[in-house]
């Protein structure tokens, strides 16, 4: 082939364009954003883990499945084949109108209805839906409140010190304005076992 030929002189810039972009997107650029993302974003950048007794007990990123009622509960997870499955991020795509959707808020009632019988409070929303992900690591405060009772009837304290426990793990919108208040889960009940263990 001759070497002044256009397709030569059309590939030697373009092999030395794609050696070129490659080395510069697929290798420096991350390596730059990563190095910046774990100096400036230490706790971020390591995956939000939530470290208790010198043990990782999760991220605060992401929910875990309490069941036990000495425990706050989290917001329902709709992902497959457990909940909260971080490798598998999904919501239910069930429409407002659709009846599976229906009944499985009317299960979760009838769940949180037999944890807690002699609540009658209005049950908070995002104790019987599932987020758009599935991982939601937090609860309204409202969610939180509605369960102090059967959180305190378990432990064998009083319902205020549940209370005040929701109060001070509630974070504000982000900026005052951002997002709602919410309380992460996991962080709670970490300190609920830290404060009342079991007897």
């Amino acid at each position: 082939m001759n070497p002044t030929s256009p397709f030569l002189s059309q590939c030697r810039p373009a092999c030395a364009l794609l050696l070129a972009l490659t080395v510069l997107c697929g290798g420096l650029y991350p390596l730059a954003v990563t190095g910046v993302a774990r100096t400036a974003f230490r706790e971020g950048a390591a995956g939000s883990l939530v470290v208790d007794g010198g043990k990782v007990r999760g991220s605060r990123l992401i929910g875990q499945a309490f069941t036990s009622p000495r425990h706050v509960w989290g917001r329902p997870s709709a992902t497959g084949p457990m909940p909260y499955n971080a490798a598998g991020s999904s919501g239910s795509n069930l429409g407002p109108t659709n009846p599976a959707l229906l009944d499985a808020v009317k299960a979760r009632i009838a769940a949180l209805h037999a944890a807690d019988p002699d609540n009658r409070a209005t049950i908070p929303v995002d104790l019987v839906t599932a987020s758009a992900s599935g991982l939601d690591p937090d609860v309204s405060p409202a969610a939180a409140l509605y369960q102090a009772g059967r959180v305190a009837r378990a432990r064998g304290i009083d319902r205020g010190a549940v209370e005040a426990l929701v109060r001070a793990h509630t974070e504000t919108p982000t900026l005052g304005f951002l997002g709602a208040a919410r309380v992460n889960v996991l962080e709670l009940n970490l300190d609920l076992d830290a404060k009342y263990p079991a007897k």
